[in-house]
């Protein structure tokens, strides 16, 4: 396949896209998703829409094969397939598909995606894929020098993620369309399976594909799936394939003996890197080639575990960062910028200062339960279309929730998440409303009663004698709040909606509206019908900050430090895990020219990869080897 690229580019043609591929002992086959397409080099055409590799065909050598790119690197064994009798195993390109989805139980979906991760990370032409499992996956190996795949424990924050990687590659394009898989164990419910395909519709022509269980809110918003049934152990149809295949799947017996195997082997490849020269590292090669080995179901990992035992041991921050052990720490002088990054490094982390009121609520700890569907509706408010705060109260939740005129003592804030509730769910009954407020022992009538009288008596009236929470007529009708109330997250969207995708034009407006992020959405404490809502801010105030980021520290008419320095700082106050916004600090110390600031965004990370227990993303590592590579303090004269 490389040697197809190197004829593609060779001819000035685009590299054709591939649906499938198809190995068996002696023979390769590539199934090209216009089978109308004539077969280039080395290929030929075969009796069926697949092109064939003649046994004599004229390919690269191998030492030569392995300096360009793999040009498709999301090709994965999906199973087995029967080619004239024989067994044949049958990879398909996830790159092509936007999502694949596996009816069955559990333990069967676990284990094909278990199967299909594994390959993932250990083969050597799948090494330009992002990956992240939510689910499962928490002790995957990572033998080098193959992809990291992320672990979340939550589907949400794995959209979550998805999507600032996909902003980050939008905003630092790659010459290579690297493709990003999303596997989950978890189903989707229906509103976070509509924001992924959405994800996925934007991201084109960057890959996204999501490899998750069937169920009506995936199925519904990815009509076009491939679907299989994990359950089924037996050959069963692939309809864009036109053929059959049994899935590849490990049993958890055997993940534990390949992770145990290729663990080893990592150790063992990393002490090879820190051995010093003419060292005894013969252990560590000889559990090398064990890391290369794709996991299919056939590869008895374990096989190559003993050899590595008795390798080189290394220490764990030098295994997490061996790049600091080339790289250590300079001392020199800088120029007017790094001076000024220096300066700010010891509040880097202080909250920006807000212009709305920040009065401290103490929000009470909540009894939440999860994992409920909920639906988002939005408040239209006046202000709604306007864009702007109108004269009436306002409902903060970016930050703890705040309402004008309602105390934070007492049932302030009780009071205060009642109306944000109101706001952001309006027209709910009453049994409703106290549901939500406390799902566990949910308030009664007279509590709802009173809270709504003390939320009514602590607004008043608008000038036209209204109250803002307007009295019911009748029994059955629903609750309400004046369309004259506004909210700061109704602000801060339309202040962001159109600049986050049309910047540098709207850097102002972006800034302007983290100036109304006072801390965590809803206190960092949701209810739970407010937990989608808050995730929902968290990744936009994010995504805000990383576009300002990006503008303000290139070279160019919106070159600015300090106004990224700010923004970086003001979304980790709100997100301190979101690795995007590291390496926006990176680049800025690198602007700078602030080597030991480049130390300082590294050492804050080694500790996150401590307290998450997870990896660096591929993409962090890289760019903490180019900059401390190429970034060098400034001298006097310079």
């Amino acid at each position: 396949m490389r040697t197809l690229a190197q004829h593609a580019r060779e001819a000035g043609q685009e590299l054709p896209q591939l649906r499938a591929a198809r190995i068996t002992v002696d023979s390769l086959a590539v199934l090209p998703v216009d089978e109308a397409l004539a077969p280039p080099p080395p290929f030929t055409p075969g009796d069926d829409s697949w092109w064939h590799l003649p046994a004599d065909a004229d390919l690269m050598e191998e030492h030569t094969a392995h300096t360009p790119p793999a040009p498709y690197p999301a090709l994965a064994t999906i199973g087995t397939t029967t080619l004239n009798g024989h067994e044949a195993l049958l990879l398909l390109n996830l790159a092509y598909p936007q999502a694949v989805l596996l009816e069955g139980n559990a333990t069967d979906v676990e284990e094909v995606l278990t199967a299909l991760t594994l390959e993932l990370i250990t083969s050597p032409w799948n090494n330009a894929v992002d990956i992240i499992t939510t689910g499962f996956g928490q002790d995957l190996p990572h033998p080098p020098p193959g992809p990291r795949a992320t672990y979340l424990p939550q589907a949400a924050d794995a959209v979550q993620e998805m999507s600032e990687r996909l902003l980050e590659a939008a905003q630092h394009p790659h010459p290579e369309l690297r493709p990003h898989l999303l596997l989950s164990t978890h189903p989707l419910h229906d509103e976070l399976a509509a924001r992924t395909a959405e994800l996925a519709h934007k991201a084109t022509p960057l890959p996204l594909t999501l490899i998750a269980p069937a169920g009506n809110g995936t199925t519904r918003h990815f009509p076009q799936a491939t679907v299989l049934n994990a359950s089924h152990h037996e050959p069963q149809h692939l309809d864009r394939l036109a053929t059959r295949v049994t899935l590849q799947r490990l049993t958890r017996s055997d993940y534990l003996q390949a992770i145990t195997a290729l663990t080893a082997c990592g150790n063992a490849d990393l002490a090879e890197q820190h051995s010093p020269p003419g060292g005894d590292d013969s252990a560590s090669r000889t559990a090398e080639p064990a890391a290369r080995q794709p996991a299919t179901a056939s590869t008895n990992a374990a096989d190559h575990a003993a050899p590595a035992e008795t390798s080189h041991k290394t220490n764990e921050a030098d295994a997490a960062f061996p790049v600091l052990r080339a790289n250590p720490p300079t001392r020199g002088t800088l120029d007017a910028d790094a001076a000024s990054a220096s300066d700010h490094r010891a509040d880097f982390f202080a909250p920006v200062t807000s212009t709305t009121s920040r009065r401290a609520v103490e929000m009470p700890e909540e009894d939440a339960t999860t994992g409920t569907s909920i639906r988002i509706e939005r408040h239209e408010t006046a202000s709604t279309e306007t864009g702007a705060p109108g004269q009436g109260p306002e409902i903060r939740v970016l930050g703890p929730v705040e309402v004008t005129g309602v105390r934070p003592s007492g049932h302030g804030p009780r009071i205060a998440q009642l109306a944000a509730l109101l706001y952001f769910k309006p027209g709910r009954t009453a049994d409703e409303l106290c549901t939500h407020m406390d799902p566990t022992t949910p308030w009664t009538p007279a509590t709802l009663n009173a809270r709504l009288h003390g939320l009514r008596r602590a607004l008043g009236d608008d000038p036209q004698g209204r109250p803002y929470v307007p009295r019911r007529s009748a029994g059955d009708t629903p609750y309400r709040l004046s369309p004259a109330i506004h909210c700061d997250w109704t602000h801060f969207h339309s202040l962001t909606e159109h600049p986050l995708h049309h910047a540098p034009a709207g850097l102002q407006d972006l800034e302007q509206a983290l100036t109304l992020v006072r801390g965590k959405p809803f206190g960092g404490r949701p209810l739970p019908w407010a937990e989608p809502l808050a995730q929902e801010m968290t990744t936009r105030i994010v995504d805000v900050a990383h576009t300002i980021a990006v503008h303000r520290t290139a070279h160019g008419p919106h070159h600015d430090l300090s106004k990224a320095r700010r923004a970086i700082a003001c979304a980790l106050d709100i997100d301190d895990t979101a690795e995007l916004l590291y390496r926006d600090w990176l680049r800025l110390e690198a602007a700078a020219a602030n080597r030991s600031g480049l130390h300082t965004v590294i050492s804050r990370l080694q500790h996150l990869t401590h307290t998450l227990n997870a990896p660096l993303q591929p993409q962090t590592e890289q760019l903490i080897t180019e900059l401390l590579h190429t970034t060098q303090p400034h001298s006097p004269t310079s």
